[in-house]
């Protein structure tokens, strides 16, 4: 007597739970990333101007060669002490708004360009970045 199986393997997939899946990593990650904020510096494009802007003094110059060498004005500077002289020289000028010309070699890192960008932030000098072709 031969016995048939009344169960049958069905090959159908249910597509609904895998797009609640999808559905909640989207609402996942559209929160996570509007939560995070970029630490990024605040830099002025150029851009063009009706204004007329006069300058009193030639800017300083800070020139970036290797790793962690810094020449401020002529004269190097320690890595350690470069935030001291550009608050020095801050003062020096008073109160009108230093303008200083930063000046990379083509061997300087990006970690030295942007240590120099960032203490130039907050120091509230202009920076205007000077590179040869």
């Amino acid at each position: 007597m031969a016995l048939k199986k009344k169960s049958k393997v069905s090959a159908e997939f249910s597509m609904s739970s895998l797009t609640d899946i999808i559905f909640l990593l989207l609402i996942f990650f559209m929160l996570t990333s509007s939560v995070m904020v970029p630490n990024a510096l605040n830099m002025k494009m150029p851009g063009k101007s009706n204004s007329n802007v006069t300058v009193d003094s030639k800017p300083g110059d800070v020139t970036i060669r290797g790793k962690s060498t810094f020449i401020i004005n002529g004269r190097k500077v320690n890595k350690r002490d470069v935030s001291r002289k550009l608050a020095d020289l801050r003062r020096q000028n008073g109160s009108k708004k230093l303008n200083m010309t930063l000046s990379p070699s083509d061997d300087a890192t990006h970690e030295s360009f942007v240590f120099i960008m960032d203490l130039m932030q907050k120091q509230g000098i202009n920076c205007i970045l000077a590179l040869e072709e």
